[in-house]
């Protein structure tokens, strides 16, 4: 079998999860991985936990793979990513020359241990695997997954911060992977052995001026709410380390209100409400004071959106019309809508972005942060509960949705919260490339994801008092939105 043909844009999404939930391929992988241990290095569970699909381009999966090292206890994850190309182009790989270098580095360095080697390819497969730490684009991630280099970098942000002698701090730390995507982005978790000495430390990796940026913003943003975030905070950073282009971020206590929402109650509706007023506060935060950012508009938010959902028509066709319809449903939609000038917004407010502790609710995460319309970020919240509500198959969405907008649209114009109703839609689009390609109801959750998304733009319609749209009826929406 030829996989490239298999897996092309042409392909069936029965192809797809047989490479990622079947015994085959998963024991080809397997393989490969043991042979690149070094023994009396044995390999636990494979944990798939993310795959992204680039169709007609590359079939992209991302393991935590359990290996037990001789000499310790239990099993430590190790990140790896699995690329399946589809362009032609073999596996001939941009920054081949800097990975040879980078793999020898990590060597030296001990990193790569108990990996012999830090990559390699299966023709017959069409596969390629990178192993933690390795990315060309990211030659620094070498050095970061160094406990050495780790506690010589946070001894230096601590004193630098509150001036506490390296002698108090934790003499060595554990390093994992937490996000591992090669090219991409990568976040790294460091746990010191003697937890009495410190806390837990993450570490997020930019390239470019991203970092510093990234640093004055998560700083701003932490200022404003200290001061108008009626009790909730936002995570602020320990330090930017320019030399190693990292930020580094101390734990936030508690759980992401994604968990908690499995079990709502008092408690996750006060905490719903505070974010409502959190984020309207953001909403008024200068970006004068803010400083420089990126201008996002609704063109562009829909333009993102048929990108993100790409590979939906590719996987299954029939939706690929509603899709596209809806899209331009909702651009003619917004030159109906007044306009208010663009503000300091998240960017990415999620539910996975607001955690709740015994202290409050802090916000985390400012890397999206642009100046936009603030209704894209209500309804970016909005539609990431739709979301969480459809996989889940749970029910109260409109009362946890309410709750949120119990904080939020008091203070926001009306005009606002119409206008966060058509980015809800525009982003259900959008996000439900967060349905996993691996979930065995991949079709019928994304099928029921865009169906509501034109929900969503039919009420918004109805409102308005506008004439009934045709609605597509590929399996999702009828002419009488049933």
């Amino acid at each position: 079998m030829k996989f490239a043909d298999g897996l092309s844009g042409r392909a069936k999404l029965e192809a797809i999860q047989w490479l990622l939930r079947f015994a085959p391929p998963r024991r080809a992988l397997r393989d490969q991985l043991t042979a690149l241990l070094s023994a009396p290095a044995m390999l636990g569970p494979c944990r798939l936990r993310r795959a992204k699909l680039k169709p007609s381009h590359k079939l992209t999966a991302y393991y935590d793979a359990l290996v037990h090292v001789g000499g310790t206890d239990g099993y430590r994850p190790r990140a790896i990513a699995v690329t399946w190309r589809l362009d032609g182009d073999g596996h001939q790989h941009h920054g081949t020359a800097d990975l040879s270098g980078i793999q020898a580095e990590a060597l030296r360095q001990g990193v790569a241990a108990p990996f012999r080697q830090l990559t390699a390819d299966l023709p017959e497969w069409s596969m390629h695997l990178q192993v933690s730490p390795l990315d060309a684009r990211f030659p620094q991630l070498v050095r970061l997954s160094d406990p050495r280099h780790v506690h010589d970098m946070l001894a230096g942000a601590y004193a630098a911060s509150d001036g506490t002698p390296d002698q108090a701090r934790p003499g060595r730390y554990t390093v994992t992977a937490i996000r591992y995507h090669p090219g991409g982005r990568h976040v790294l978790r460091y746990d010191p052995l003697d937890a009495t000495k410190g806390g837990t430390v993450f570490a997020k990796l930019y390239t470019g001026e991203d970092g510093a940026r990234a640093f004055r913003v998560a700083g701003r943003a932490a200022d404003w709410l200290a001061e108008h975030g009626e009790g909730v905070t936002a995570g602020r950073p320990l330090a930017y380390v320019a030399e190693d282009a990292v930020v580094l971020y101390p734990r936030v206590v508690g759980a992401p209100l994604s968990e908690r929402l499995h079990r709502p109650g008092a408690g996750v509706a006060e905490c719903l409400e505070r974010a409502g007023v959190a984020l309207h506060a953001l909403h008024h935060l200068p970006p004068a004071v803010a400083g420089p950012l990126k201008l996002h508009d609704f063109e562009a938010e829909v333009q993102k959106a048929a990108e993100a959902s790409g590979h939906i028509p590719a996987l299954l066709p029939s939706v690929g019309p509603a899709i596209e319809g809806l899209l331009a449903r909702a651009g003619e939609l917004h030159e109906r809508l007044s306009q208010e000038p663009p503000t300091f917004t998240h960017g990415d407010f999620k539910s996975e972005h607001i955690w709740a502790g015994p202290g409050g609710s802090t916000l985390i995460d400012f890397d999206g942060c642009r100046l936009a319309d603030p209704a894209y970020d209500v309804g970016r919240f909005l539609a990431d509960l739709q979301l969480w509500f459809t996989a889940y198959d749970r029910e109260g969405l409109e009362q946890v949705q309410e709750h949120f907008l119990a904080g939020y649209a008091p203070r926001a114009p009306q005009e606002r919260l119409l206008r966060a109703r058509l980015y809800e839609a525009v982003q259900l689009v959008k996000i439900a490339r967060r349905v996993p390609l691996f979930d065995r109801d991949w079709a019928a959750l994304t099928k029921q994801v865009i169906r509501r998304a034109q929900a969503v733009m039919n009420d918004l319609e109805l409102t308005l008092g506008l004439p009934a749209t045709p609605r597509f009826s590929h399996g999702l929406l009828d002419r009488n939105g049933a």
